[in-house]
């Protein structure tokens, strides 16, 4: 699954974790799952750097610690920040990959659900190229729900929420033009 328009009708997660024709692009920062501890839930993120902007390799150098702080205003705000994400659709739905979904990536932060603190402990995290200002395409809705369904057929996942269930009054991503209704049907 490299790009939505080329790519196969169903994805599939191997027993490694990771999902069969993404771009894998390994990220240094993740660690271990506790153990005994399943995947049971889908974070879905939103995210673009510079802020508002797409289209460039920023985002992928931000999860590899490779981003240059002196190459934009923002990027030094956030030099210091080590975080990732498992998967990276970009706005033409091409589906990256930073860590196996059985490893525990660092995307989801201060988090709770369910009664549940530590989401990276037992969640996948997914980051859409985007932002609170502008609709995403409908390649990234595609290749977002094919990459679900693989996702759900290899873990035992039982919920799919944003970034704003879990953090809400820190985070608002995937912002209001996600289109839940929309992403759920073409799951299932």
């Amino acid at each position: 699954m490299t790009h939505a328009a080329t790519g196969p009708t169903e994805a599939a997660i191997d027993i490694s974790g990771f999902l069969k024709g993404a771009r894998f692009v390994p990220s240094p920062n993740f660690d271990e799952r506790p153990p005994e501890q399943p995947v049971t839930l889908l974070v879905v993120h939103a995210i673009s750097l510079p802020p508002k902007e797409f289209g460039g390799n920023e985002v992928i150098d931000f999860f590899t610690n490779r981003l240059d702080p002196s190459a934009h205003p923002f990027f030094d705000t956030i030099r210091d920040l080590r975080v990732s994400s498992h998967f990276f659709i970009r706005r033409d739905g091409e589906v990256v990959q930073f860590v196996s979904g059985n490893l525990r990536a660092w995307h989801a932060g201060q988090s709770e659900w369910k009664n549940r603190d530590r989401c990276n402990d037992f969640s996948i995290g997914i980051e859409l190229e985007g932002s609170d200002y502008v609709p995403f395409e409908d390649a990234q809705y595609e290749s977002l729900a094919r990459l679900a369904r693989a996702l759900k057929a290899a873990y035992p996942i039982q919920d799919i929420v944003g970034h704003a269930d879990i953090a809400p009054g820190r985070k608002t991503d995937p912002g209001p033009f996600f289109d839940w209704p929309r992403f759920r049907a073409l799951i299932g």
